[in-house]
This record gives structure tokens, C-alpha cells and sequence, in this order.
């Protein structure tokens, strides 16, 4: 799968995932209104009500974007409708031909990180028989417990060719709390920097390993430290827009070629309507805003080279 990434955001000529991560605050009260009296005011309300909001973003930006980013928390929040309303955000963002990019930030050791593994990227077998679960194409990973954690995906992404973004420098503001720590003359970040690029090595794609990181945009002076440690892996960059990352930030996590990072923005494309930049689509035009505020961000992160 890095390699359609990487081949699609050379076509499309846009490092940019946009976050799926809906809000009852950011649907549009007409989508709501229209789904609460189909099915009541409750979850499964909710659920389909943002299933019918993500499918009219995705259909705005599938022609200018490689990639989209659910966060499946946000789901989650809505119950077992909710996670329905992520596996069927996934399969139509795929039908569209788009990566998916499931923000799922999954952790922990031995059969429990291999059935996160199976669930989110594989599938089970069952009589010979594959059953794929939620199957993005990648998912993020938290590195805290080590290869203990990692290996299940690593072994994984190796056989469906799929991929893992690991966590290594977060764009939150209290993240230098751990990360930021030295340990043996260097930050932790750069630790797990090193073990990304050494998890990476036997799992490469033509250019690009199917191990990437996590760098947040708010940090440009450490991802520029980080694109030297990690040269083969993508980097996916939230942080910009809404969290005040901005285009002359992400310059660092790029290589000089261009390509090596993939930008995350969230609330300022999915919630583009409510910006006053983008008042005049209303709220029934919520897509045709994505749509613009997608192209503007295209436009100023090209604009950086």
C-alpha cells in the first residue's frame, strides 16, 4: 500500500489525508434533522447521520486527495452503531479509491496486539476462509511497550503489504512530557525514531518502507532532526491548520525529492463551512466547502517548494 500512497500523492501531486473525524457539532443540522426522524434521536441517528455526512465529503475530495484518516474514537463515542458507521466509512472511502489511514493508535502485547493487527488490517481465517474485519490500509501504532506491541503489525504488514504510522513525535502540547525526556544522550523521540527505521528495514516498498512515523507540524525543528533518522519512512504530520501548524513548518518533513510526508488536517477541511472563508457554500454546501478548503491547502503546502 505505500506504494499506491506514494504513487497517488505524485498523481494527485497532494501529501494530504484529510481526517474523517466527525462531531455532532460539525454535521450539518439539515443531515441530523433528516436522519433523527428516520431513526430516532439516537445512536444509530447519530451513526447514519454520519455515515450520509462522510460519503458527501468523500464524494467532494476523492478526486483530490490520496488518502483520508478516520479516528475511530470518534466513532466509538456512538457504540456499536458508531463502529458501524466506521466499517462502512472505510469500505466507501476504498470503493473511491482512496488509502485509508485508520487513526486507531493501538498498543499492546503478545495476542491482544495481534488481534488489533488481524482486526484493523488482516482479517481472521476461518476454515481456510479469510474474514477481513474493519480493513484499512494502515493504522497508527503506539511504540510504548516496545516490539512486544509492534511485531503482531510488523508481521502483518508484511503479509497483506499493508502498513503501520508509529507515534514518535505527537503535535499535543504536553507531549515533551515523556517525549522529549533525554535517555543515553538523546531524546526519546529520536530512540524511537532509530527503532522505526530499524522495524522499517526488511519492509520496503519501491521507495518508502511500509513502517512510517507520526510527527506532529508543530514541531518543524525536530522533524527536520527526525526526516535524517527515519530517510525511507513516511511521516504523517498532523498538527497543521486547526492546531497552528502552518505550510513553511512542514517544509522539514519532506525529502528534497518532495515526497517522505503526507499532511493531516481535520476540522479546518471536514468543518470548512463554518469558517467564515467559507460562509458563502452554507451549511448545505458542507461538501462543496471541504472541497474548496482542500484545494487551498493543496495550494499552500505546494506553494512551500
Amino acid at each position: 500500500m505505500i506504494d499506491k500512497l506514494v504513487s497517488d500523492i505524485k498523481k494527485k501531486n497532494a501529501p494530504i489525508v484529510v481526517g474523517l473525524d466527525p462531531t455532532l457539532n460539525l454535521i450539518p443540522n439539515f443531515i441530523k434533522e433528516k436522519n433523527f426522524k428516520a431513526y430516532g434521536e439516537t445512536l444509530e441517528g447519530i451513526a447514519q447521520a454520519v455515515i450520509e455526512y462522510n460519503k458527501g465529503l468523500t464524494d467532494a475530495i476523492a478526486d483530490l486527495v490520496p488518502a483520508v484518516k478516520p479516528q475511530i474514537a470518534m466513532y466509538e463515542q456512538f457504540g456499536i452503531p458508531g463502529l458501524v458507521a466506521f466499517k462502512e466509512t472505510v469500505d466507501y472511502c476504498k470503493s473511491k479509491g482512496l488509502t485509508v489511514i485508520g487513526d486507531i493508535k493501538r498498543g499492546d502485547i503478545g495476542s491482544t496486539s495481534e488481534a488489533y493487527a488481524r482486526g484493523h488490517l488482516s482479517g481472521v481465517t476461518v476454515n481456510g476462509k479469510k474474514l477481513k474485519a474493519f480493513d484499512e490500509d494502515f493504522v497508527t501504532v503506539n511504540p510504548y511497550l516496545g516490539i512486544d506491541g509492534i511485531k503482531p503489525f510488523l508481521d502483518v504488514c508484511r503479509e497483506e503489504k499493508k502498513g503501520i504510522f508509529v507515534l514518535v513525535k505527537t503535535s499535543n502540547p504536553s507531549s515533551g512530557e515523556f517525549q522529549d525526556r533525554v535517555c543515553d544522550g538523546k531524546p526519546v523521540y529520536e530512540l524511537v525514531a532509530e527503532k522505526v527505521r530499524e522495524w522499517g528495514e526488511d519492509l520496503c516498498g519501491e521507495s518508502y518502507s511500509y513502517v512510517g512515523a507520526v510527527v506532529g507540524a508543530t514541531y518543524p525543528e525536530m522533524g527536520a532532526a527526525l526526516r535524517k533518522v527515519m530517510p525511507k519512512s513516511y511521516i504523517l504530520v498532523p498538527g497543521y491548520g486547526a492546531q497552528g501548524g502552518t505550510a513553511k513548518d512542514l517544509k522539514p518533513f519532506f525529502n528534497e525529492d518532495g515526497l517522505g510526508a503526507i499532511v493531516n488536517s481535520s476540522r479546518g477541511i471536514i468543518g470548512a463551512y463554518k469558517q467564515e472563508k467559507y460562509a458563502r457554500f452554507t451549511e448545505e454546501g458542507y461538501a462543496d466547502a471541504a472541497r474548496a478548503a482542500v484545494i487551498d491547502m493543496k495550494n499552500d503546502i505546494n506553494g512551500i517548494f
